[in-house]
């Protein structure tokens, strides 16, 4: 049996997800794991609020939800993240993410 990952976890309204932002990549895309928090390279540059909305984009397209369900809660200034998403169950995401 595969350990559970400990970036993506139930908070009772949906998941959330810790990550760790790399802006200005040449493509949106979820990346390896970086010690406990999922890599998301983000074309956006970090200027402006524009990582952070092509990171709320990104994930409500790629998990299949409402931008208005997913939210930063912690690091809206750093590279680490935390990120709630609304709507989905964890079986669901962690399918959707190929775990």
């Amino acid at each position: 049996m595969t350990a559970e990952p400990t970036y993506l976890r139930d908070s009772g309204e949906g998941v959330r997800l810790d990550l760790v932002a790399q802006p200005r990549a040449s493509r949106t895309a979820f990346g390896p794991l970086l010690g406990e928090r999922r890599k998301l390279a983000v074309a956006a540059p970090p200027v402006d609020g524009e990582a952070n909305a092509a990171i709320v984009k990104f994930l409500a397209k790629f998990f299949g939800v409402a931008k208005s369900s997913v939210r930063i809660v912690q690091g809206e200034t750093g590279r680490t993240k935390t990120v709630a998403i609304a709507g989905i169950t964890l079986a669901e995401a962690r399918r959707r993410l190929g775990e």
